[in-house]
């Protein structure tokens, strides 16, 4: 098929197959997730209706591209079948300053915010961010959110590994017109370094991109005042996102019954963390021998082959739903690498491979999800096994990783705490 074919074809998915409601700005040059509001779940879609409706070969390389913009861009992948991933940017690597981020985890983004800006390391603070636990339904859905998962690990090793406290203001036995009105106080009375976070939907501000168009989207961001009374200064790090949306509209999201949840902080004496810390903390998140994300979708996909509980696997595109929200999580792996590589000061040029073994865990899931879309739709169990050994290779890719991390963990180990070696290991590092 031609560009100008697939452009079509594409706009028949959106009207027919999907019924999608955003098309009166559908054109070659229309953004994807700004115009059309399309997330990674819906791109994903329309990759499949085109395989099956139109017969198009969809490369697994194009299915796990992050950098497809346009309408016009997507048709000019697929017509070329694949393409090479745009180049990485030259620079000092892991051992040059502190430049870039991984945002993964929206709690831990915001309490990060106030260490970057006191130029203190917070890639320790990602350990365990890859393993973050997440829900189950009864019906076999995966939730990135539910009942029962709270922030208390965090804030508690927040607290140790850095000198702040976090204060926990949002009173579960209140209303929620209460917490609104603690809230305020807060906002009012924000210290100059301090800073004020609140749980809302995203779903509910339609100002702000929502990259995974969940509903409902239950987010951590920040707030302050602004000189202007009707509109709250919004500062969301996890998406590096920072501007200006009218109060009612941020405390409607906050209203939401979906989300519950507000902490303050004031950053002004982090201390950097102690190596002692950073052991106990990673030793309290590392899990080497499991991989909970693999284990529980191979449970979810077998117990829909099964048909239990009266599920089918037209169910199941709806069970790997917010799939995309948890994978983004993996790549707090990089931090961690980063920070034992660095301190060790390991070659630069062997860590970038690593950073390649880390994407490949990140598009295997992202092909995953494919799989197990087109196994719903269409229903066919002769595609299980195919799906099933993906999620056998995301294991057996992650648990490389582990091993990788523990061995440079033990090596960092025996550097900074070299009297906790019995004596003969002592001297076989020197």
């Amino acid at each position: 098929m031609s560009e100008i074919d697939i452009i079509a074809a594409v706009r028949t998915v959106l009207a027919v197959h999907m019924n999608h409601p955003h098309l009166a700005g559908f054109a070659p040059e229309a953004r994807l997730n700004e115009d059309l509001y399309l997330d990674s779940v819906l791109i994903l879609q329309i990759f499949l209706n085109l395989e099956l409706e139109f017969g198009l070969s969809v490369p697994e390389e194009i299915i796990s591209r992050q950098d497809i913009a346009t309408v016009a861009d997507l048709a000019a992948l697929l017509a070329r079948g694949s393409a090479p991933a745009p180049l990485p940017v030259a620079g000092e690597g892991v051992h040059g300053e502190l430049d870039y981020d991984i945002k993964v985890h929206c709690f831990v983004s915001c309490l990060c915010d106030g260490l970057k800006k006191r130029k203190l390391d917070h890639r320790p603070f990602y350990f365990g961010i890859w393993d973050t636990p997440f829900a189950v339904s009864e019906r076999s859905q995966l939730l990135y959110h539910g009942p029962g998962i709270t922030q208390d690990f965090f804030k508690t090793w927040f607290e140790r590994l850095y000198g702040i406290a976090v204060e926990d203001w949002y009173d579960e036995a209140r209303s929620k017109e209460q917490n609104i009105e603690t809230l305020l106080t807060r906002v009012a009375h924000r210290p100059a370094e301090g800073s004020v976070m609140v749980m809302l939907d995203m779903f509910h501000l339609p100002e702000r991109e929502n990259k995974f168009n969940q509903n409902p989207f239950p987010h951590y961001l920040m707030l302050e005042e602004s000189e202007n009374p009707a509109m709250f200064s919004v500062l969301d790090p996890d998406y590096r996102w920072e501007g200006e949306i009218a109060r009612e509209t941020v405390l409607n999201a906050v209203r939401q019954p979906t989300v519950a949840g507000g902490y303050s902080f004031d950053g002004s004496a982090a201390h950097p963390p102690e190596d002692a810390d950073v052991r106990a903390y990673f030793e309290a998140c590392f899990r080497p021998h499991d991989n909970p994300l693999a284990d529980r979708l191979r449970e979810i996909v077998r117990v829909h082959l099964a048909g239990r509980g009266g599920l089918t696997l037209g169910d199941l595109p709806l069970a790997v739903r917010e799939l995309p929200v948890i994978t983004i999580r993996k790549y707090a792996y990089e931090h961690g690498f980063a920070y034992f590589w660095r301190a060790l000061k390991l070659p630069a040029a062997e860590f970038d491979p690593w950073c390649d073994e880390i994407e490949m865990l990140i598009q295997l899931l992202k092909t995953l999800h494919y799989d197990c879309m087109k196994l719903g739709q269409t229903a066919d169990t002769g595609l299980a096994a195919a799906v099933l050994r993906r999620i056998d290779e995301i294991d057996a890719q992650e648990f490389k990783l582990k091993r990788k991390l523990g061995v440079i963990f033990e090596q960092w180990c025996a550097e900074r705490f070299p009297s906790d070696l019995a004596p003969e290991a002592r001297r076989a590092t020197r």
